[in-house]
């Protein structure tokens, strides 16, 4: 049994590896300072994990909740390329020196590895499909660049410190617990439970950028194989399904699957969006022994009986 810290553990990705790690009996210790995170996401493990409350812009604080760790999974941030134009300032004291705190805090109390919710925003725009992490990054928002820091600085750590750093290049993320009401929401809560509610989905731009959506047992799964995959230390790894689709096709296919017919209300693109993104994962494959096993179809399926289900 391992003594696992999540940063951000009470939000969507967070709670859902608290869940993995409680179930497969390790000790996890959830740090949040629920600004984006929700207690609700936690109740259901009270009792059966710690939780610290605590921003990870504090470092005197993190240091003593990783005190005794073994590993660290790094899911805290501002997770928002829209919010990122907004306040480039709050995005970077989050994102980049909230990262450059937990590496600090890990390596000072001896954790085994850190793995780090980094980001395919860091792609950019290039045309080239599939992304291979061997492409030269091009981000175009506060928030992407700020997740390609946090990578540099893990690469920084395990080289020049020492410590075990694995970063994972998350491509949008989705499934149970994923909030649809923030003002940044990602798109597929916010389509589903707009359909649901017989409201017109809102796109930015034509709806023919395209996405490799992942469900989020995908990740759960990315994230445990690299804290314990002996390749993996130092890199960065895509974690997608490998495959696309247009936004259009999406809302289609959630509207069938829901029995509505749905008309889209189409919004001006907004500054720092990517038009097309596509992971490699072969590398993912190769180092952590990856293998996606809930594919669009299913998670989406999965994901929209979730949101039925919390709707009643």
């Amino acid at each position: 049994m391992a003594r696992i810290l999540i940063t951000g553990g009470a939000g969507f990705i967070g709670s859902n590896l608290a869940d993995a790690l409680q179930a497969r009996g390790d000790e996890v210790v959830v740090y949040d300072d629920f600004s984006s995170g929700r207690r609700e996401n936690l109740a259901h493990l009270e009792g059966k994990i710690r939780v610290v409350v605590g921003d990870v812009k504090e470092l005197d604080d993190l240091r003593a909740a990783i005190a005794g760790c073994d590993y660290v999974l790094h899911q805290a941030a501002v997770p928002s390329v829209p919010r990122s134009m907004e306040d480039p300032l709050g995005s970077h004291e989050a994102n980049s020196r909230g990262t450059l705190n937990v590496l600090l805090a890990a390596r000072d109390a001896g954790v085994k590895r850190v793995v780090f919710a980094a980001s395919s925003s860091a792609y950019g725009e290039s045309p080239t499909l599939p992304k291979i992490e061997t492409m030269l990054p091009a981000p175009k928002s506060p928030y992407a660049a700020d997740k390609l820091h946090g990578e540099h600085l893990c690469q920084v750590f395990h080289t020049g410190y020492g410590l075990e750093t694995v970063a994972l290049r998350y491509f949008n993320v989705f499934g149970p617990r994923q909030n649809p009401n923030s003002d940044y929401a990602a798109a597929i809560p916010r389509f589903v439970t707009r359909i649901l509610d017989d409201q017109s989905p809102i796109v930015f731009g034509d709806g023919e950028q395209s996405r490799d959506f992942t469900h989020i047992d995908n990740v759960v799964q990315a994230n445990l194989k690299a804290m314990a995959a002996p390749g993996a230390p130092g890199r960065v790894f895509n974690v997608g399904i490998g495959a696309r689709i247009t936004v259009n096709e999406l809302i289609r296919t959630i509207g069938e699957i829901l029995g509505k017919s749905v008309t889209i209300d189409y919004q001006p693109a907004r500054v720092g969006d990517v038009l097309h993104s596509l992971a490699s994962i072969d590398l993912a494959r190769q180092h952590l022994g990856y293998e996606p096993t809930v594919d669009l179809a299913e998670g989406l399926r999965r994901t929209i009986d979730w949101y039925r289900a919390s709707e009643n």
